[in-house]
């Protein structure tokens, strides 16, 4: 994965590696950590010379013509290389000089490499409008790159406020310092009554903050393929460590950070906006440091020397986070926008292919609209509107733009999807593995909503182990007879069918031996019993299946093959178009309860975001040609902890009214309560964990 998103993203991506794998040996940064006095590395000339310093400047100043989100792709790729030397305090002082007006003369130098540049983002010197320009003083904090640096765009503070200024190196006094960061150094700038034109320039932390965001994904990359390599071959009580759960899941956490943070220095990079800008300033940073952290402890005692490379990513992590402001500060500033009424728009932009759908999506969304909804659903299920992306008859074999389209202009028109639940699972399945009798059976009742569906798969021994269940099905004459207890079935009080796993062949492995059956649910031998929840309602239900009698013709694909059903019928090819967040309340829920828009709310605030950038990500790769990657696996644990997380924070701003459950003050206890399930539906957290390091970072499977 990276930044970028389309394959010219991505053969970008390949290009950077490969020279930097090339060029930027282990022996070229520990030359750069252990010197005395900082010079430009071996590489910077080679650097410059493949046009990293300046992808992103006008080609007529000897950039390379393209945007930020292609300096974005770039500076992830030398972060994860941990590149020596001034790259992002030049790119970033060169991306300035050019929005701002300031010399133009600068920035061919600037491209390529001949001259270096560095940022001052903390006050210290003080400016005085003049004739002329501005008369400046003063002594700035810490400048990254300023030991090396022969530009420099510095902030003064105005009793007009915050003012740029660009400088000569030959015009200050510059004062190297000793660093936290060994490979990019830090110094002091003393400027003694110096005449500068101002730099007419904005949201200069903003850039700041999107640019060292991209390299902060780098690092953390870096640390997370370095720590989940290590994992797989550290043997420990006869084991990978990889294999162990404690360390399986400190992995998964690690990418689910990087995610986030590659999603929001993307967006920040495409959008520049100050909301976007600052939830890549939280995430990236924060992704680094933690990434570089948690890669020191899966690395142990060898993570812990000087001799490993580990401590350097880790230097480099914690002075972006420091010079970028500190996360916290960040979220208070996202807390401040929203509050204040801030909102992303993450909606997909199609491409101009989309428009050769456009027509007859907007005839028919218009014709739906017209009709009341008994009609309507019926029109939709026999048109096959309802699941478009299945084959004809029973979808429209629409490919994901025609999908995005049809989204588009039902929504314009006000035509909602009819919500299959699970059915939604059902008709996929019978889709690919029925029999043309199934198919005619259940597939248009289902879509027309005639049928209710549920899901007879967890039982009280099989939950997340589902491959564990022991429901057992006995051959008899024309069929089968189900034994067993099913648990968690969601709406069965009401449902007409179920879909059902019980096991066939209990002397093979567990996951075969399976097989996957439709059930009438009012066959004899069935009971229903609901389960009052703790938050006192009873959506759950036991379901217990004594002698059940199914037909062969109920019988879903080959005898024995019920595992293999259930696990690639999940995996549905509808592709969505990204509406933000979903799942309970949200930051837009907690603005009228919140008065202080804390850094609490502000992490609230860019873990949404991130969600939101996810799924548009997620659909935007699919567009490209391109696979999801693990942005879906990850979308799904993020949205969980963070809707759990919305449900807490809102209950804790009540205060003493939180502990009543009526009136105004019901929702939040409500959601606190009921938020609970969802890290155990589905599979439950810590096996979801499990499954991204096995799955996405190829950690070894449990034993």
């Amino acid at each position: 994965m990276t930044i970028g998103l389309t394959g010219e993203h991505e053969a970008l991506r390949d290009a950077v590696r490969g020279w930097a794998a090339r060029h930027v040996t282990r022996e070229v940064i520990r030359q750069a950590a252990d010197a005395e006095v900082e010079q430009l590395p071996s590489c910077w000339e080679k650097l410059a010379g493949q046009g990293l310093l300046g992808p992103h400047l006008p080609a007529g100043v000897g950039g390379g013509g393209h945007g930020l989100v292609e300096l974005a792709v770039v500076l992830e790729e030398l972060g994860r290389a941990l590149v020596p030397g001034p790259v992002l305090p030049t790119v970033l002082a060169s991306a300035l000089i050019a929005r701002g007006g300031g010399p133009e003369e600068l920035l061919p130098a600037l491209a390529d490499g001949t001259s270096t540049g560095a940022v001052g983002l903390s006050h210290g010197l003080v400016a005085k409008a003049v004739p002329g320009g501005l008369r400046v003083s003063g002594v700035t904090s810490p400048v990254p790159g300023g030991c090396v640096a022969d530009v420099l765009v510095l902030c003064a503070q105005s009793p007009d406020g915050e003012v740029w200024f660009v400088a000569s190196a030959a015009d200050v006094e510059i004062t190297p310092l000793p660093s936290l960061d060994l490979t990019r150094r830090s110094a002091l700038v003393t400027v003694t009554d110096l005449l500068v034109p101002p730099l007419a320039v904005q949201d200069v932390r903003e850039l700041a903050a999107a640019l060292a965001s991209a390299e902060a994904c780098g690092v953390a990359a870096w640390c997370l393929e370095t720590a989940s390599e290590y994992a797989k071959v550290r043997v420990q009580f006869g084991r990978p460590i990889g294999q162990f759960q404690a360390v399986k899941h400190r992995c998964a956490e690690m990418l689910l950070a990087l995610e986030q943070a590659r999603a929001a220095a993307w967006d920040a990079a495409r959008d520049g906006s100050q909301l976007a800008s600052a939830v890549a300033a939280v995430l990236g940073p924060d992704a680094a440091v933690r990434c570089a952290k948690d890669c020191i402890q899966i690395l142990g005692g060898t993570g812990f020397t000087w001799e490993h490379d580990a401590h350097l990513y880790l230097r480099r992590a914690l002075t972006l986070r420091a010079v970028a402001g500190g996360s916290d500060d960040w979220a208070r500033r996202a807390a401040a926008l929203t509050y204040g009424g801030a909102r992303r728009d993450v909606a997909v932009e199609l491409p101009a292919e989309a428009e050769q759908y456009r027509a007859d999506a907007r005839r028919t969304a218009t014709e739906l609209a017209a009709l009341d909804l008994k009609a309507r659903r019926a029109r939709m299920a026999d048109g096959g509107w309802i699941v478009p992306h299945l084959p004809a008859p029973w979808g429209r074999d629409a490919g994901p733009l025609e999908q995005l389209v049809l989204q588009q202009e039902f929504a314009a028109a006000g035509v909602r999807t009819p919500d299959l639940v699970i059915g939604a699972w059902v008709v996929p399945t019978l889709v690919r593995y029925g029999t043309d009798e199934q198919r005619a059976r259940f597939l248009p009742p289902t879509l027309h909503g005639e049928l209710i569906w549920c899901q007879l798969f967890s039982e009280p021994g099989a939950g997340s182990d589902l491959a564990a269940l022991s429901t057992r099905a006995e051959r008899g004459d024309g069929g089968w007879h189900l034994t067993g207890q099913k648990i968690w079935t969601s709406v069965a009080q009401h449902a007409d069918w179920g879909i059902c796993l019980a096991r066939t062949d209990p002397d093979v492995a567990k996951h075969r031996g399976i097989t996957y059956f439709l059930v009438d649910m009012r066959a004899p031998g069935i009971d229903v019993r609901p389960l009052r929840e703790l938050t006192g309602r009873a959506m759950f239900n036991e379901v217990f299946l004594d002698d059940v009698f199914v037909p062969d013709s109920c019988v879903v694909g080959e005898p024995g093959d019920g595992w293999r059903l259930a696990r690639t019928t999940l995996a549905n090819e509808r592709v969505a178009l990204s509406s933000g967040w979903a799942m309970g309340a949200g930051v837009g829920d907690l603005v009228g309860l919140i008065t202080d828009p804390d850094a609490a709310f502000g992490h609230l605030v860019c873990a949404e975001q991130a969600f939101a950038l996810l799924g548009l990500r997620a659909t935007l790769r699919r567009l490209s040609g391109l696979e999801p990657g693990p942005t879906s696996s990850a979308r799904k644990l993020l949205g969980i902890r963070h809707a759990q997380q919305v449900a807490e924070y809102g209950w804790s701003l009540l205060g003493a009214d939180g502990a009543v459950v009526a009136g105004r003050t019901a929702l939040w206890p409500g959601l606190m309560l009921g938020t609970r399930a969802m890290s155990i539906a589905g599979g439950t957290t810590e096996v979801q964990l499990n499954i991204l390091a096995e799955r996405i970072l190829g950690l070894p499977r449990d034993p």
